[in-house]
């Protein structure tokens, strides 16, 4: 379910805690594919089958940075900030992937809200500690701190 912020203070008394946990997504061999023609990343572990099959994963999996790009998706599932009219991808502090995502695999977020600073003219800047994880698998797929920014809601 989507949490939905009314203002910057209700942000701000958030920090520390576990703010959304969304649903699953999966991870098809089309998707992969669609990844790897839009980046130009043909490697054989993302879109080849038949030799993924005999290498390290024993099948194909996908890209960090597809893994990496669900961020937006999932972001915008979790939460929203009543009245704002703007909201951007400010980047990245830190990224890790320890462990691969084969083809099939679901995976979801939890998103851990770790700050929240005031943007001039009518921002809030939020960091958030997002753990990307995949259904049965004992390490997390991905995890990054994200700076999102959102303009424009009641302080």
């Amino acid at each position: 379910m989507k949490k939905t912020f009314r203002n910057y203070s209700e942000v701000s008394a958030s920090i520390g805690q576990e703010v959304a946990v969304t649903d699953w997504v999966e991870i098809t061999q089309e998707r992969i594919d669609l990844f790897a023609r839009a980046t130009g990343d043909h490697q054989w572990i993302h879109v080849d089958p038949e030799r993924a099959a005999q290498g390290p994963f024993g099948t194909t999996i996908a890209h960090g940075f597809l893994t990496l790009s669900l961020l937006a998706q999932f972001m915008g599932e979790a939460f929203e900030v009543e009245g704002s009219k703007m909201g951007v991808n400010y980047g990245l502090n830190k990224v890790r992937f320890p462990a691969p995502v084969p083809v099939g695999s679901r995976l979801r977020a939890r998103l851990k809200l770790l700050g929240s600073d005031p943007v001039a003219p009518d921002g809030v800047q939020m960091t958030w500690e997002v753990t990307l994880e995949r259904e049965g698998g004992e390490k997390p797929a991905c995890v990054a701190e994200s700076l999102v920014r959102v303009y424009g809601a009641a302080p």
